[in-house]
């Protein structure tokens, strides 16, 4: 294969990379838009966009660790990864709407809410990562 021939190739390699990314994250946008619209609250605790995050935290914990134990980040599992994690995942949470909906707590003079929102937030994603990692290496058989 030509020098050319190869640069044409990991071009075509990486636009085809690319469009997974952007389909996945389509349809995780989707999906979101879908959730915070059927669980829309004006007020109070933000909800929808709390579960999104901590949901899509667990799911990329259980993604991550399934894809680097199944071995190198080449082929099918860098797809996946890029389809799925950055792609679908990537859409589906959200920090942007998670940072507007602190400063509305705030702005609504719910300090309390303004405050332990994020903190519940980043917490309980830590978390529910962990336990997507916990979950991917016992469903491998892996015990650590």
């Amino acid at each position: 294969m030509t020098d050319a021939a190869r640069a044409w190739a990991a071009r075509r390699a990486h636009v085809r990379l690319v469009g997974l990314v952007f389909a996945g994250g389509a349809l995780g946008t989707a999906l979101r838009w879908v959730i915070e619209e059927t669980w829309a609250r004006p007020t109070g605790w933000p909800w929808a966009t709390f579960v999104i995050n901590v949901v899509g935290s667990f799911v990329l914990g259980a993604l991550l660790e399934r894809l680097a134990r199944g071995g190198p980040d080449v082929g099918r599992r860098r797809a996946v990864r890029l389809a799925c994690g950055t792609g679908v995942l990537g859409g589906f949470t959200t920090y942007s709407t998670f940072v507007l909906e602190v400063e509305r707590l705030a702005s609504d003079g719910e300090l309390a809410r303004a405050f332990a929102y994020p903190v519940a937030s980043v917490v309980l994603g830590v978390l529910a990562a962990g336990a997507g990692m916990t979950l991917a290496r016992r469903a491998r058989g892996v015990v650590a």
